[in-house]
């Protein structure tokens, strides 16, 4: 299977996770010449919290898609990734982020999705649930998951 997408999912609590994040998918999209889709998932209280630090008026027209493009964590990566020479296309979403990286995989036709986590114990999976796990059992590709510290 050739790969042609590759969607790098990230949200808030990638940015220690993001030199490992930008090297995976630069060492899988690179040689495959694939575009990457960079998408950034914001909950509905930190939509609103970025889009008041990032001094865009309220009643503005203004997408999901242009305020992860301003986020700070995703203007690095993209910063990265152009350096590397790779095709990237930002993409934003709000609500739930498991459920709406999925849709952004689908609808986006990816090949492959990348995720980042940390590791955690069988325990604190039961108990907290994981975002990357959702992603994992419901995406409509493969999945890379990057752990991190």
């Amino acid at each position: 299977m050739a790969l042609e997408t590759v969607l790098l999912a990230v949200g808030r609590g990638d940015k220690e996770r993001v030199d490992a994040l930008t090297e995976t998918v630069a060492d899988i999209a690179g040689p495959a010449g694939a575009t990457v889709v960079l998408a950034h998932v914001f909950g509905e209280d930190e939509y609103a919290e970025v889009r008041e630090k990032l001094d865009i008026d309220p009643a503005a027209e203004v997408t999901a898609d242009n305020v992860a493009e301003r986020y700070s964590t995703v203007r690095e990566i993209r910063s990265t990734l152009d350096a590397a020479g790779l095709d990237v296309v930002v993409r934003g979403g709000v609500g739930d982020y498991g459920e709406r990286v999925v849709e952004i995989a689908g609808e986006e036709d990816a090949d492959l999705v990348v995720v980042g986590g940390r590791s955690r114990s069988p325990t604190g999976k039961a108990v907290f649930g994981s975002t990357a796990q959702s992603v994992m059992l419901n995406a409509p590709c493969p999945v890379t998951f990057v752990r991190g510290a």
